[in-house]
Order: C-alpha cells, then sequence, then structure tokens
C-alpha cells in the first residue's frame, strides 16, 4: 500500500528552560523521548525547529532598562533625538522605550501611520479617507491627530498606543513630543540626531536620513550590540527581536547560534543514524488576514540552521500538470504520469517554468519557521521544539 501521510508537524514537550541549561542535550532527549512515546521514528532530513526564546534563555541574553538607558546615554550624548517609526507593542517595544527614555533628555516621537510597520492600525485608511488625509505626504502633530481622530483603542489589546508611548516617555524623565509622518527625513525638521526603530526597511530609513543631513544615525540594531556592565548583546541585531521579560528586564534575540544547531544534528545522528535539519526559528512570516497584522517582528525568520536548510522549494504545481500536461489521463495512468514527471523534474532551479506558477519559491526557513511558529504557539502550549517529518517529500515518493 502506498503512503498515504505527507508533512506532520509535531509540538514537543520539554522542560522549562533556565539560564546555564544545556539546551542541546534537552532538545535532544525531548525528541528520543517523544519518539519513544508516540511510537514513531526519526527519518533522514526530518526538521527541528527550537523556539529562539528558549535559545535566548539559556544563553542568559538579557539586558535591563537601565543598560540600555546607558547605552543610549552613551550614544546619544546630548540626550535628544527623533525616535521614528516605533511599533506598537507591549511586549516588543515598550520595555524597550523605557530604556530609551531613561536615557535621553527629550525625544521627538514619530509614529506611521495608518499602521506601524507590522500592521498594528492607529487609523484605518477609510478614517483617512474620510477626513482627506493624505499618508504619503500629511504630517499631523498629536493636537491634530485627536482633533480629526480622537482616541483610537488597539482592536486586540484595547491600548491607546500614543497616549501609551507618551507617558511612558514622561515617567521616565524624558519630555516628549508626539507627530505621526511616513516620510522618515520629516524627524530632522524636529532632530537632527535619530534613532529609527523599523525592523525590515532599516538599511533604507538610515541610508535617506544620512542623505538628508541627519546627525547620528542609528537604529536598533545598533543599541545592546555589545555588553552593557555584564549585560546581554546581540552583535547582529542589537535590541531588534527582544521580547519583554520582567517590568525592568527583556529577553534578547538570540546570538551565536550555529554551534548550537550543529551540535543537535550531531547528537540526534550520534542517537539515531538519521541526518536532521536543525533550526531556531522566531517570528513566522504571514499576516492575519482580520487585524491585518503581519506577524514578523523579529528581524529574521530563522537567526541558526544547518546547511541543508539553505535555498528555496523546487517543486512544481501537481494542478497545472493535471490541467494542461496530462489533462486526457485519469486515475492510475495520471498518477503513474505525474509521479514520473516529478521524479524526472530538473535539480536545479525551476523557476520561470509554467509548471512552478503559484509554487510560491519563498526560503525553506521562512516556510518552515513559519509552521514551527504556527504549531507552538506563542501561549502555553509548552512545545518550544517541534519536529517535521516528511517536508521534503514529494507525490513521486511512494515508500512506506
Amino acid at each position: 500500500m502506498s503512503r498515504m501521510i505527507g508533512t506532520v508537524s509535531r509540538g514537543v514537550r520539554a522542560p522549562i528552560i533556565r539560564e546555564g541549561d544545556d539546551l542541546a542535550a534537552i532538545v535532544t532527549d525531548s525528541v528520543l523521548q517523544a519518539a519513544q512515546a508516540e511510537q514513531f521514528s526519526l527519518r533522514d532530513r526530518d526538521v527541528i525547529g527550537v523556539t529562539e526564546a528558549v535559545v535566548a534563555r539559556s544563553q542568559g541574553n538579557y539586558a535591563t532598562v537601565d543598560e540600555i538607558a546607558q547605552d543610549i546615554r552613551a550614544k546619544f550624548p546630548s540626550g535628544e533625538f527623533g525616535l521614528i517609526f516605533p511599533i506598537m507593542s507591549r511586549n516588543r517595544f515598550a520595555i524597550c522605550l523605557r530604556g530609551i527614555a531613561r536615557g535621553a533628555k527629550k525625544i521627538t516621537l514619530m509614529f506611521s501611520y495608518p499602521s506601524d510597520e507590522v500592521g498594528n492600525h492607529l487609523v484605518s485608511l477609510d478614517q483617512l479617507d474620510e477626513k482627506g488625509i493624505d499618508p504619503w505626504s500629511d504630517v499631523m502633530t498629536e493636537s491634530r491627530y485627536r482633533e480629526l481622530f480622537g482616541q483610537n483603542l488597539h482592536p486586540f489589546t484595547g491600548v491607546d498606543y500614543v497616549e501609551y508611548y507618551k507617558t511612558l516617555c514622561q515617567e521616565e524623565g524624558a519630555q516628549v513630543e508626539i507627530i505621526l509622518a511616513n516620510d522618515c527625513r520629516t524627524i530632522l525638521q524636529y532632530q537632527k540626531d535619530v534613532l529609527t526603530c523599523d525592523i525590515h526597511t532599516r538599511a533604507r530609513t538610515k541610508r535617506l536620513l544620512k542623505a538628508a543631513g541627519a546627525g547620528i544615525v542609528l537604529g536598533l540594531d545598533d543599541i545592546m550590540t555589545a555588553p552593557v556592565n555584564g549585560s546581554g548583546y546581540n552583535a547582529d541585531y542589537g535590541l531588534l527581536g527582544s521580547n519583554k521579560a520582567t517590568e525592568e528586564k527583556v529577553k534578547l534575540f538570540p546570538r551565536d547560534c550555529e554551534h548550537f544547531v550543529t551540535e543537535v544534528q550531531a547528537r540526534l545522528y550520534q542517537a539515531t543514524g538519521k541526518h536532521v535539519e536543525v533550526m531556531v526559528y522566531g517570528d513566522g512570516a504571514f499576516k492575519d488576514p482580520v487585524g491585518k497584522i503581519w506577524e514578523l517582528a523579529d528581524p529574521v525568520v530563522s537567526p541558526a540552521y544547518t546547511e541543508g536548510l539553505n535555498g528555496t522549494p523546487n517543486e512544481v504545481k501537481l494542478k497545472y500538470l493535471a490541467d494542461n500536461n496530462f489533462a486526457d489521463l485519469s486515475g492510475d495512468a495520471l498518477k503513474q504520469a505525474i509521479s514520473q514527471y516529478i521524479a524526472n523534474k530538473p535539480k536545479t532551479s525551476l523557476v520561470g517554468k509554467m509548471e512552478t506558477q503559484g509554487t510560491t519559491p519563498r526560503r525553506l526557513t521562512d516556510l518552515l519557521g513559519s509552521l514551527c511558529d504556527l504549531t507552538t504557539g506563542s501561549g502555553d502550549k509548552g512545545t518550544p521544539i517541534v519536529l517535521i517529518q516528511g517536508y521534503f517529500d514529494n507525490y513521486a515518493d511512494d515508500q512506506q
């Protein structure tokens, strides 16, 4: 009988991870115990995903609000600067803003609108149309924003982020002025030094600001790039990808993960003789169709992965083959023809071929990381490890 199951994604439970734990050993043991308990076997090219949260926690990669403030004072010695394009998140940004404000004297805080970079809306496009506001060119002060739109609570959190961020800065002793604009260069009418907080567009924002004559131009990826008084740090991403740990501490994005993924791969090979792939994953790269929130607040989906996860899928579209190449066939003859076509497809890139249309050749790590993120969830499932089997199989693979 031919095999009837394709890709399977399993959330694997593990102990609560603490700083200093041997995470590679815990991941290996947890996967092996799960396989024994659920009576399945590991196979070559299985994928083990480990959430970045437990990697960073095991590393002890944390920074306090005071340490962030100290780094801000060192990098913006005047204490006055523009802070632009923050995402609206209590978990992702508010604790960072507290540290930034604690290290500042005056901040000009510039929100993008109608939404932040990851889709959290201050107002809707319909509201802008109704009021005759052009988001590409119009600049709003806080008072003008309130006059036009009043109070706008986030639909999921119930937070008025303009008021929340303003109050947070004031609580830390910083003066704050709020404007809303979408051209990063607008901030230079208020401040010459700028801290840009966008994630995926930060390189362009920095380039435009520097070309427009800005003074100091830094991003969140330039803050906490080295230890401050023995703190954690991330040389590549700084504060990007950080999460709130406590009211006075953030967990930074994990660093130096390459050794970890190769160690897990080696341990599982030693235990099973199977060559699995291993990745560290953060946010999945997908967008909520109702809330319009794009999930990817981390700088990358995967900060580290084993060599076999490089590249993009090299797939053909079954429905295209069935409706075009083999439209005159059905039943076993159709199955055999499509299986043979897939088995003989070129091993090199199929990009541009009609047979591939609709296959969306995203990077393997982005696809797999999204699957891992959806599988493990963000709440109380207790499955920081994800085992994916059959992902690299195709319709022509008929073995048991």
